[in-house]
């Protein structure tokens, strides 16, 4: 895969030995491989996280009170299709 963008990252001897061991046990072609990895687990972590929070609020509004009555589907359907928009009401 060609580099669109290169950066120069500082790595302590730790995390530069563990990427030598991931690379050595073929795991990984190179250390390039082995940055995108952690950065795509990093992402989502931070996805899931956001996640977990709005089961938080909602199930918060659900012990106000606030919860949603209605035919199970028609409400699945529109909770889903929030998700995909990103439409918190």
């Amino acid at each position: 895969m060609p580099a669109n963008h290169a950066r120069n990252v500082a790595l302590t001897p730790e995390l530069d030995g563990f990427i030598d061991e991931l690379v050595a046990s073929g795991d990984y072609a190179n250390a390039s491989e082995v940055l995108r990895a952690g950065l795509r687990a990093l992402k989502e972590r931070r996805e899931i996280a956001l996640i977990g929070s709005r089961i938080g609020v909602a199930l918060e509004q659900l012990d106000r009170g606030e919860g949603v009555t209605g035919d199970p589907r028609k409400v699945l359907g529109s909770v889903l299709e929030a998700a995909r928009t990103g439409d918190a009401s």
